[in-house]
This record gives C-alpha cells, structure tokens and sequence, in this order.
C-alpha cells in the first residue's frame, strides 16, 4: 500500500506510545524505591478496600510478571504483580488500589464499565476479523469488503474510547480511597499522580493510535469509491 498524509500521524502517535510505556516503567521503578509511609504491601491495601467496600468475597492474588496487574470481572478477583503484591511502595499501593477501582466500578455497575463489559464478545470477534477483510478488500479492490471491515474495525475502536473513561474512574477512585483510608501523605501525592498518570497516557495513546486508523481507512475508502464513480 502506498504512503498516506494519515500515517505521518499514526507514527507520531506510535511514538507517543513507545514514549508512554517508557514513562510508565520509569515511574513505576522510580515510585517502587520509595516506600509508603502507611507501611502497607499492595495487598494489605487492596483487602482493607475490598473490605470496606464490602468485597469479602474478592479475593486478592499474586500473579507472576512484572505491571500485569489487573480485576478480572469474570473470576472477580484482584490480582496483583508481585512486586506491586509484596512491596510496601508508593507504586505498589498506588496500582493495586488502581485494581480495586475496577471492583469497586463493577460492585456499582459504572455505566462505562457494563458498556465495556458487553461490548467485549463482539470487539474479540470484530477485532480479529477485520484486518483480513481490510487487506483483502484492499489487494483485490473490492469496496464491500474495505466498507465491512472499517465496520468491524470500528467497534474496536470504539472498546478502546470507552477504556478510557473507565481507567481514569478508577483511578480517580484509587486516589480518593488512599487518601481517605490514610494510605498516603499529602506529601506523597505527587507519587501516586505520576505512576497512575502515566498508566492512563499508554491508554490514551493506543486509542489515538486506532482512532487514527480508522480515519486513515474511511478516508482511502472514500476516494477509492469517488474514483471508481468517474
């Protein structure tokens, strides 16, 4: 495929990302050398807020791996880094009360979250699909196929515009829970800011990044079919 206006920008936006992935290590093993003065592990905080929200019944687990944190909605269970599980640093308790936001979205069915929740079938179908159809339709040219597949490359990008909300929520939760359970010092805030700060940036930029796909597809569809109609 020839060189398009469009990919200048995908490449400003892919270095974006490569740029946010650097910021979230860097913060990341900055903010792990300086411990919490609450004391606490990641885990420790992350069951007294499943616990004060009266999530007894999500489980907190250690997972191998290094910022492979995440909630997984269908087991309901925290599962935290072991790094961010053992340590007692700003960066452990700033990702796992991160981790909680998301179990405390799903208690309250966050709206964003739910949307997210049952557009997932779809997008894992529609995401897997859609790059054969835009490739094939583009090699044999044939406008059905580049039509149907800017479709289903469309619901994959729009799971990735309704990420976003749901991460900065939750981190937004994660911030005021640590400060009203006395996790961290005002002192401390900056810390949190930039390890959670630097996590939503590396959301921010994949979903550019697609965004500007799909521009870029719609766009060659488009004249493709203006100049097949001359």
């Amino acid at each position: 495929m020839f060189f398009h206006p469009m990919d200048f920008l995908i490449l400003i936006a892919f270095g974006l990302s490569i740029w946010a992935q650097f910021k979230v290590k860097g913060n990341f093993n900055k903010w792990a050398e300086v411990p919490a003065s609450s004391g606490l592990t990641g885990e420790q905080a992350a069951r007294i807020l499943l616990d004060r929200q009266g999530l007894y019944d999500v489980p907190v687990e250690p997972v191998r791996g290094r910022l492979t944190d995440h909630y997984d909605p269908l087991s309901r269970t925290v599962r935290l880094s072991e790094p961010v599980y053992y340590g007692n640093s700003i960066a452990s308790l700033s990702v796992a009360s991160h981790e909680v936001g998301h179990a405390i979205q799903h208690k309250v069915s966050y709206p964003m979250l739910v949307l997210r929740h049952r557009m997932f079938p779809m997008v894992n179908f529609a995401s897997g699909l859609a790059p054969f159809l835009l490739l094939g339709g583009f090699f044999l040219q044939m406008a059905n196929l580049i039509g149907l597949g800017i479709i289903l490359f469309s619901a994959a990008v729009a799971f990735q515009l309704v990420t976003l909300p749901v991460e900065f929520n939750a981190s937004s939760r994660a911030k005021a829970l640590m400060v009203s359970e006395g996790f961290i010092r005002n002192t401390e805030e900056r810390g949190v800011n930039k390890v959670l700060g630097a996590a939503a940036l590396t959301y921010v930029a994949a979903a550019l990044i697609s965004l500007l796909e799909l521009i870029k597809y719609v766009m060659i569809f488009v004249g493709q079919s203006q100049s097949d109609e001359e």
